[in-house]
């Protein structure tokens, strides 16, 4: 759980990568890094990373209930990472019914894209993850895929979704309240 909150304002890529791996060390705090040049910082920041992308759904059933799933113990919602040469569109259909078990679910509308970041044997990721609204009117199956560390799956009201704010990612949460609150 995040406690504190760092600005960082950028003057030079050695000092934003040194800010970086300390952010990485610990947990505790989120980092803003702010400049004048957006572009040239958003091209330093990237650089520090390997790149990748995953694509994912926010599936709305024609009874008013969201899906949901938990992940490693955390609420999430239905993502994986893209194929070579897939469309961000295409992955998040495939990866909703690969890990929930739906099909014929279509995308609504995208939604705004999340970045984390990971460190995985050493190696820095920076993962975008592109997430459309979609909708669904079959059956609300509850049928986790356990290989992807799946345990649950589960359809929810808008109002019992504060259920998961405890436990899902925090850009997950600013997701799910700007967009059930907006449709």
């Amino acid at each position: 759980m995040q406690k504190y909150t760092l600005f960082h304002r950028y003057h030079n890529a050695g000092e934003l990568y040194g800010a970086i791996s300390s952010f990485q060390e610990g947990n505790e705090f989120s980092m803003n890094i702010y400049g004048y040049d957006i572009e040239h910082l958003w091209s330093e920041f990237k650089g520090y990373f390997t790149f990748t992308e995953a694509a994912g759904g926010l599936v709305k059933h024609t009874s008013g209930n969201y899906l949901f799933i938990v992940r490693n113990g955390r609420w999430d919602l239905p993502k994986g990472h893209m194929e070579e040469n897939e469309a961000p569109e295409n992955c998040a259909i495939r990866e909703v019914n690969e890990e929930c078990g739906i099909t014929r679910h279509r995308i609504v509308r995208p939604l705004v894209p999340t970045f984390h970041t990971w460190v995985y044997e050493g190696i820095s990721f920076l993962k975008q993850t592109h997430w459309f609204l979609m909708h669904y009117d079959g059956e609300m199956l509850e049928a986790p895929q356990t290989e992807e560390g799946i345990t649950e799956v589960r359809w929810m009201k808008p109002e019992r979704i504060c259920i998961i704010r405890e436990s899902a990612w925090h850009s997950l949460t600013e997701l799910i309240n700007s967009t059930i609150l907006s449709v």
